[in-house]
């Protein structure tokens, strides 16, 4: 796995692939490289200027890529609904679904528009539910792929039961953490699940160790002398989004992955480097805590894989 890249994923034609927040960031840089091995991308996000310059750009650099853009906000259970029922009028098969989007660290809690939490609604309720709702295609395909985007703020996560939606005590990283920790305990249950159940579909994780991204840019405000501290220290411990989004592609595309991994950047402290295995915290491995998780999640979106899957 040393040095692994791009230049390592084999062609992906005739393949379908969903990328969630794909105009820009991690999410960019993943729909790029796959629609440079051929895979027919379609890139998901909340600003459709945004997505048309995405498309642009990826073709600019792969004239004959096979890129859609698609109008998804993560935060709307409505709109994961509005995207799948499209999804599923025009493709028979997803082959890829690479669950991507977040939001970080809001320095005042918000909610989405279903009453969750921003950060846990964002990150994970809504891509829970998106996945669900696209079993049906997934378990079409003749190997298809789940790849949740966790992160390394995973290892200071816990799930708080008592309180999920942080209401009645809420910190910026502290609800990060949960809804990260959340995304790699559903990446495991998810194949837990699809093995039990016989759905065929593989569940892997990753984390972009620290990357470059407007995710950083764009997270809580920091002093200025946090500011210069951190201008002299990144070079040192991050890498690129292009980098950053190896994990991801190595999950996403390498025979050698293995179904419910978890993979990340082999440098110090899984900062930066190219992709191998990651440290999964005793937190995510709870298995009970996963099955709760996954059958909380069923009741507050009204969404049931179990279902889907029958109706199916």
């Amino acid at each position: 796995m040393t040095d692994w890249s791009t230049a390592d994923i084999s062609s992906l034609s005739g393949k379908t692939a969903v990328v969630t927040g794909a105009t820009g960031g991690l999410g960019y840089e993943t729909a790029m490289a796959l629609a440079g091995a051929g895979a027919i991308v379609i890139l998901t996000g909340r600003n459709d200027a945004k997505g048309l310059r995405a498309i642009e750009s990826i073709c600019e650099r792969f004239p004959n890529a096979l890129i859609a853009y698609e109008p998804l906000d993560l935060a709307s259970l409505s709109s994961v609904a509005d995207f799948a029922r499209r999804f599923a009028a025009s493709n028979e098969q997803l082959d890829l679904l690479v669950n991507n989007a977040g939001v970080m660290a809001l320095p005042k809690r918000q909610q989405t528009e279903d009453g969750f939490e921003m950060q846990l609604g964002t990150n994970y309720f809504g891509h829970y539910a998106l996945t669900a709702r696209l079993l049906p295609q997934l378990r079409r395909a003749r190997a298809p792929r789940v790849v949740n985007l966790s992160s390394l703020a995973h290892r200071s996560g816990a799930i708080n039961f008592n309180d999920l939606q942080g209401k009645h005590s809420y910190r910026p990283w502290r609800a990060y953490c949960q809804s990260k920790l959340a995304m790699l305990m559903f990446a495991l249950e998810l194949q837990r699940r699809s093995l039990a159940s016989g759905w065929g579909v593989t569940s892997l994780a990753a984390h972009p160790g620290y990357a470059r991204t407007d995710l950083i840019a764009n997270g809580p405000g920091t002093s200025s002398f946090q500011s210069r501290v951190g201008r002299w220290l990144q070079p040192l411990m991050s890498h690129s989004a292009a980098e950053g989004a190896l994990p991801t592609l190595f999950a996403a595309t390498s025979p050698a992955a293995e179904p419910g991994g978890y993979y990340g950047p082999n440098g110090f402290y899984e900062l930066k480097g190219p992709p191998a295995p990651a440290k999964i915290m005793p937190q995510a491995k709870d298995f009970a805590a996963a099955a709760m998780l996954w059958d909380v999640s069923a009741t507050l979106t009204g969404v049931s894989f179990d279902e889907i899957a029958v109706a199916a």
